[in-house]
């Protein structure tokens, strides 16, 4: 997601939270039995010291936890260090899962193609021809030609849902509830668009494009969005710690807690159970950093997801620098001024919702993937966001051997 909104503390100022009396979907995390602390297979990468004593450092900052995976020429690294639940004590372990919030966008991109290449729609269709018209005569830019890939590279100029402040109020007066697309969409009738419709000249990150792909895709396939994630990703790849949320139960006792500094006060306020749209395209898929480098290695290494004819139009960016990165169909070009330009960037998605993070990266220059999550949210503006991106550059650094 983009930015956790600077409506939400000043809503927190004038209403008083009371969270549901519905029961936590999530249960709190215990040590696991994980066989990626193996240290003989999974610390073999000459950074491996590097790694470890990075993530360690930038917990000793004040981030909960960070799981980092590094899989390059050399082999992997895989660790993590900080806790996966601190009331609790128990240490955060590179088996434990997490929320990977817009990375759901990465993956349901990639199963879109699939439909694609399968013929059950096109990247080209107009989306008046899956979304009813009556919805899309209510959204600014609706009535625009958009088309399928204009959702999917963000060109639509569409309001962003996780901007609205009516919103962000119903979460925080019920943090755990189940939304429903058009649930989200009365957040979006009326309102202003981004920009206007452009889309060579502008670009601009919107949640509800996705919320918008979700319908395209259920309406082509009449198959609910998580199914399709089953079908096209996660059962074809054995992900076997991935589950798409709500439609999936969470398996007890592995979900990383997931923190916040929610008052801007320095204390780590546990939101784990506070969903901000989960299971509508944009967030909501839950995995570990091994389930992400699997599904990256399909994709961009081993080439079983996709042809290439959809790689390369996946790979097609927006010339419009947003917050250090390219759009493209579903995927970031990402890290672009981190050392060399022409050589040191980056493809994969950044996710960021409340209390969590991740990041999964292919830098193809150097056969290189990183898979990271952090139990914090990090698009919300407190001390602990310059730490996380001081974190996730010093990382890509070592990859790429910048300065």
């Amino acid at each position: 997601m983009r930015h956790i909104y600077p409506v939400l503390l000043s809503l927190m100022l004038i209403i008083l939270i009371s969270p549901s009396c519905k029961k936590a979907d999530i249960t709190r995390p215990a040590l696991l039995t994980c066989p990626l602390e193996d240290k003989t297979a999974y610390q073999v990468n000459p950074h491996s010291d590097q790694y470890q004593a990075l993530i360690e450092k930038y917990v000793k900052q004040g981030l909960p936890g960070i799981i980092l995976l590094v899989k390059d020429d050399n082999g992997f690294y895989i660790g993590s260090a900080g806790m996966a639940d601190i009331k609790e004590g128990i240490k955060l372990q590179p088996c434990h899962i997490s929320k990977i919030a817009s990375i759901t966008k990465f993956m349901l991109g990639v199963a879109t193609l699939r439909l694609q290449e399968k013929g059950l729609l096109s990247l080209d269709d107009p989306i008046s021809k899956y979304i009813p018209k009556d919805k899309l005569d209510k959204i600014s830019n609706g009535n625009e030609p958009l088309k399928v890939r204009n959702l999917m590279n963000h060109t639509t100029g569409i309001y962003d849902v996780i901007d609205d402040q009516g919103f962000y109020l119903q979460v925080l007066n019920n943090p755990a509830k189940h939304w429903t697309s058009d649930e989200l969409l009365k957040y979006v009738y009326g309102k202003k668009a981004l920009f206007a419709f452009q889309p060579t000249d502008t670009a601009g990150y919107s949640n509800t494009n996705y919320v918008l792909l979700k319908m395209v895709v259920e309406a082509a396939t009449q198959k609910s969005c998580s199914k399709i994630l089953h079908e096209e990703l996660i059962d074809p790849l054995g992900l076997s710690d991935t589950y798409s949320f709500y439609d999936d139960p969470l398996p007890q006792g592995k979900i990383a807690q997931g923190y916040y500094d929610l008052y801007n006060d320095g204390r780590l306020e546990n939101l784990t159970n506070w969903n901000t749209g989960s299971g509508n395209g944009y967030g909501g898929v839950y995995s570990t950093v091994w389930d992400m480098y699997m599904f990256m290695d399909a994709l961009f290494v081993k080439k079983t997801l996709l042809t290439q004819a959809s790689l390369d139009q996946m790979l097609v960016f927006h010339p419009t620098v947003e917050s250090r990165k390219h759009l493209g169909v579903s995927c970031f070009k990402d890290f672009i001024d981190i050392g060399d330009p022409s050589r040191d960037f980056a493809w994969g998605h950044r996710g960021r919702d409340l209390s969590y993070s991740a990041d999964l990266f292919y830098f193809p220059e150097h056969h290189a993937i990183m898979s990271m999550i952090v139990n914090y949210g990090t698009d919300g503006n407190s001390p602990l966001r310059p730490v996380f991106k001081e974190m996730r550059d010093e990382v890509a650094r070592i990859i790429v051997g910048a300065k």
